[in-house]
């Protein structure tokens, strides 16, 4: 059978044998909703909290500045379709353009230029409001969290009388799901806030899919409060928004987590190899952000097996750090990662540990050498990984293949 994956702007192609084939694990799409400013706009009009929820007017008055944050380059919110009824509801409140602010929630990554900020917002938008990156250098400290993660903030979101969290809802690797306050941090946190947040996806209970995920909680606890309102969107694998939640930062997102499961959780049993890509782009733009396909992709494989990453990675690994925790002995990784967390090198850690329970290739525009020093075995095409890899699991071998391993979250239905 021949099955596409997504692979940059386009697709590539493989053919697995149908003996072989045991599944092709997609998302259950829900349909996309028929007038998404429409959805945005009953999502403002309804939102989700205690007594039926608090409407933006009850606390945003004329005179007051608002934050509105976004999500960079990296993620695929659609944020150019969310913000034209946002603005156009703070306007109704009395909030004149001049008095809102839109915030790039970048976290640790790297700032936009000119033309990704007007292409991520739109340049009706774009145009009219005033844009700013997050700076991880410009925060300031508000408390600290019963896991001791201080909660450093951007000033200007501080500053701010209201602030909005804008986003969208889908599995995260050690976070359980995006979306909700993960707006501020790690979005606009100090790297010290971030580092420490982080540090906490070594506790065995930071998976994707799950809501008591220790890093949640802990981003929770410190933000609540500090943003009164979300604006979050649910997401089909063709980037169609199905779902609009607004209102409480908590109950608002745990109303969006109810379509992202009914979605993206599935049921399959272990197989011998699995083929994944993280989605196209922006999800594979670089090796830090496809490893994320990985840690849902290792739900599935069995131990000695062999997982196959297709992810373009135009921008290389994405995070100088990831590069240099590569050249720490393998054996070290771990226990330097305890002792002292560094973001960027939990990425060199978790491919290390996954690369020591199964066979990891990547068909990717990296190269070679950086594959293989990534813990990789680098591969020409699908094709040639995944006859490489039946041939060496036997001609009866399992292959699952998750098309978009980003998002897809499949739970074992077996012991392996």
């Amino acid at each position: 059978m021949k099955i596409q994956l997504p692979y940059g702007h386009g697709s590539v192609s493989v053919d697995v044998p149908d003996r072989n084939l045991a599944g092709v694990l997609e998302p259950n799409e829900l349909p996309a909703v028929e007038d998404y400013n429409s959805a945005v706009e009953e999502a403002l009009d309804h939102p989700i909290g205690i007594g039926g929820g608090v409407k933006l007017s009850d606390i945003t008055h004329p005179g007051d500045s608002v934050a509105i944050i976004v999500n960079d380059i990296t993620r695929i919110t659609p944020t150019e379709k969310l913000l034209p009824p946002l603005v156009a509801h703070l306007g109704e409140i009395g909030i004149p353009d001049s008095d809102i602010k839109i915030v790039f929630a970048t976290g640790s990554h790297r700032k936009h230029t000119e033309d990704e900020q007007r292409r991520l917002i739109g340049s009706k938008i774009y145009d009219r409001i005033s844009c700013i990156d997050h700076d991880p250098d410009r925060c300031r400290r508000v408390g600290v969290t019963s896991r001791g993660t201080p909660i450093e903030i951007f000033t200007p979101v501080l500053d701010a009388d209201t602030v909005i969290c804008t986003g969208s809802i889908e599995f995260h690797y050690y976070a359980g799901y995006s979306g909700g306050l993960k707006s501020l941090l790690p979005g606009v946190s100090s790297l010290a806030s971030i580092r420490k947040n982080h540090a906490l996806m070594i506790h065995p209970d930071a998976v994707s899919g799950r809501i008591d995920s220790p890093v949640r909680q802990d981003i929770e606890e410190g933000t609540t409060g500090l943003s009164k309102f979300i604006l979050n969107a649910v997401l089909n694998s063709k980037k169609e928004i199905v779902a609009v939640v607004s209102g409480d930062p908590i109950r608002a997102h745990r109303a969006g987590v109810f379509y992202a499961d009914q979605m993206y959780r599935i049921r399959a049993e272990p197989a011998d190899i699995v083929i994944t890509s993280p989605g196209g782009m922006p999800k594979d733009i670089n090796l830090y952000q496809s490893q994320k396909s990985l840690e849902n992709a290792k739900n599935i494989v069995k131990d000695g097996g062999t997982i196959i990453l297709v992810a373009e990675c135009p921008e290389g690994l994405g995070n100088a750090v990831y590069g240099r925790w590569l050249s720490i002995p393998r054996g070290e990784l771990l226990p330097r990662l305890k002792s002292g967390f560094e973001l960027g090198g939990h990425k060199a850690v978790l491919t290390s540990l996954l690369a020591e329970r199964a066979d990891l290739h990547l068909v990717s525009a990296i190269p070679d050498d950086l594959a293989r020093k990534a813990y990789f075995t680098p591969a020409e095409d699908v094709q040639s990984a995944l006859d490489a890899a039946i041939s060496r699991h036997g001609e009866n071998a399992r292959v699952l293949v998750m098309p978009h391993g980003g998002l897809t979250c499949p739970t074992a239905s077996s012991s392996q």
